[in-house]
């Protein structure tokens, strides 16, 4: 496995791979790897020639009262995972690196998907997502970039932006990675104390209560939503985001549930902010509901 600090030869040596016809699947992260990056590169493994893992803590898509300074880095544990699933090439650059003092240019996914949920509650957020991924897009050269599903907001953004760029790749999102109790796997979990991680667990046990009201009729929005919030307004340690049930192609509102559906929350616990999601294809309701 090579790793890179710098732009040009990992640039240079992405054209040289596309040149030959190899396909290259990016995993962008931001280190501190846990198993949940880990299945995002087994799947690219898994679907093509080379191997590109990102680790890059993007200042840009940290509000001035966010985590950015603590954000948990370990770069030599992380080359060490990467290696054990089969990564290629790592690109690890400073924050010199990719934005140099000079630096002026910024790409925004205006309106729609940019503006509710983590949108709302961190502005500026996906202007720095979208910036920092169209560049390591330009410097990997990827056929396909892969997204765990915990991220679903940002899959969707950034698929937007693919598709309004007319860039030449896919964007792959691939199931979210829980603890066995249900947690979903975050390296911003390393923040919560035993007593914290605890009450973590009332987000995935909300949001799958929720899931269990679709699957037994209800096709209401509101009425799902009002029953997430309920646990999670009633439970010890937790500090209430959002909670939203949207489409889980656009994130627009429904008026009823049907098809993609998504059950998305952000929580507090304690300072460490959690989000979590279940995605869904829902029927239409027959007279059974």
């Amino acid at each position: 496995m090579h790793v890179f600090t710098s732009i040009k030869p990992m640039q240079e040596i992405s054209l040289k791979l596309k040149a030959e016809g190899k396909t290259i699947g990016l995993v962008p992260t931001m280190g501190y790897l846990h198993e949940g990056h880990l299945s995002l590169a087994v799947r690219a493994r898994q679907e093509n020639d080379i191997v590109v893992m990102s680790n890059f803590v993007n200042p840009l898509q940290f509000g001035p009262k966010e985590d950015f300074a603590t954000y948990p880095r370990d770069l030599d544990r992380d080359n060490k995972q990467a290696e054990s699933v089969g990564v290629d090439y790592v690109f690890a650059p400073s924050g010199e690196e990719m934005y140099p003092e000079d630096y002026s240019t910024y790409v925004e996914v205006k309106g729609g998907a940019t503006e509710k949920m983590c949108g709302r509650s961190r502005p500026g957020h996906f202007l720095g997502v979208t910036t920092v991924v169209l560049k390591l897009f330009l410097i990997t050269q990827p056929n396909c970039a892969y997204f765990g599903q915990k991220d679903a907001q940002q899959a969707v953004v950034v698929r937007k932006m693919v598709e309004d760029l007319n860039l030449p790749m896919e964007i792959v999102t691939c199931p979210i990675v829980r603890e066995k109790d249900g947690l979903a796997l975050s390296s911003r979990n390393t923040y919560l104390s035993p007593e914290e991680r605890a009450y973590a667990l009332a987000l995935p046990r909300a949001l799958a209560a929720g899931r269990q009201l679709i699957q037994h009729g209800e096709r209401n929005p509101g009425r799902v939503r009002e029953e997430i919030l309920r646990i999670l307004e009633s439970s010890p340690g937790i500090r209430v985001d959002y909670v939203e049930v949207v489409d889980g192609r656009t994130l627009d509102e429904l008026p009823v549930l049907r098809g993609s559906v998504l059950l998305s929350a952000a929580v507090f616990v304690g300072k460490t902010r959690l989000i979590d999601n279940i995605d869904l294809e829902v029927a239409p309701c027959t007279a059974a509901c």
